[in-house]
């Protein structure tokens, strides 16, 4: 019976790699809650998601996937603690008030392209034109070639008041919230700085996804400063996903990828004023 048990175990935990394998290779993975505005000491929800177009497979939690799961509040860290298969893969007491930062950070996975084209319009879309040149400056084989990925969301949730201030949390790539979506004197203008190791970076594309109350998604484009900053419009009622990559030769000589990508995500909501 001992046997049988083992052997069920390991059968899911290939099962489950499978699977998260499988949607970790599609486009964007966020934090989404259940709700961005909760009630002093209520509870704070929210599911792994991955998908395109802020429409998306739910992730259950998976502690071989993850490199960093955290609940913040000022300068309070508590990492989440959950069990194979959790969902949704955050369900914990929220604080009695404040600005709470929900961080996470995968491992990393792999894809092979086997079409030169693919890997150009994936590229295109995430603005590095020049990919082709950079890739034979490097002197990186034509395909097939392997690509390397990590993901770096966070969300941000109001409790109570929703006093506070998001910061720089060590995330590889990141973005900081450098205005309160929350807070009571809001200008509808979420000023954002996207970091890459804690340092800024200008002009990258940050693609923001406007999702309305009838589920409806605006995807716009809008680009950091010199100092990495990107200021765009929000409306009331309305939850928001920022996502920006990263694409870097790999030179650490540990890999068989050529390239890295490190996705950055934010998500929040702006309240129906």
């Amino acid at each position: 019976m001992a046997l049988s048990r083992l052997t069920l175990i390991r059968f899911l935990l290939s099962l489950w790699c499978a699977i998260y394998a499988g949607v970790a290779t599609a486009h964007e993975f966020w934090i989404e809650a259940d709700t961005y505005q909760v009630a002093p000491s209520g509870k704070l929800v929210a599911r792994l998601k991955n998908g395109q177009e802020f429409k998306g497979t739910t992730v259950s939690y998976f502690e071989r996937s993850i490199t960093r799961f955290d609940v913040v509040v000022g300068d309070t860290i508590r990492p989440v603690e959950g069990r194979m298969g959790d969902n949704p893969a955050l369900d914990v007491p929220a604080p009695v008030g404040g600005l709470v930062m929900v961080v996470h950070e995968t491992t990393p996975s792999f894809v092979t392209y086997s079409e030169w084209a693919k890997f150009q319009k994936f590229a295109d879309h995430k603005d590095f034109p020049d990919i082709a040149a950079r890739h034979a400056a490097n002197g990186f084989p034509d395909v097939p070639f392997k690509e390397r990925y990590t993901r770096h969301a966070k969300a941000l949730i109001g409790v109570g008041d929703a006093q506070g201030a998001d910061r720089a949390l060590g995330l590889k790539t990141e973005f900081v919230a450098l205005t309160n979506p929350y807070a009571a004197d809001f200008d509808g203008t979420m000023a954002v700085q996207v970091l890459l190791d804690g340092a800024p970076r200008a002009d990258a594309q940050v693609e923001v996804f406007d999702r309305d109350a009838a589920d409806a998604v605006t995807i716009t484009l809008h680009w950091t400063d010199a100092d990495g900053i990107a200021r765009v419009p929000v409306a009331p009622g309305h939850e928001y996903l920022f996502d920006a990559v990263t694409l870097a030769p790999i030179d650490d000589g540990n890999s068989e990828a050529v390239w890295d990508t490190f996705w950055a995500a934010l998500t929040f909501g702006v309240p129906a004023r």
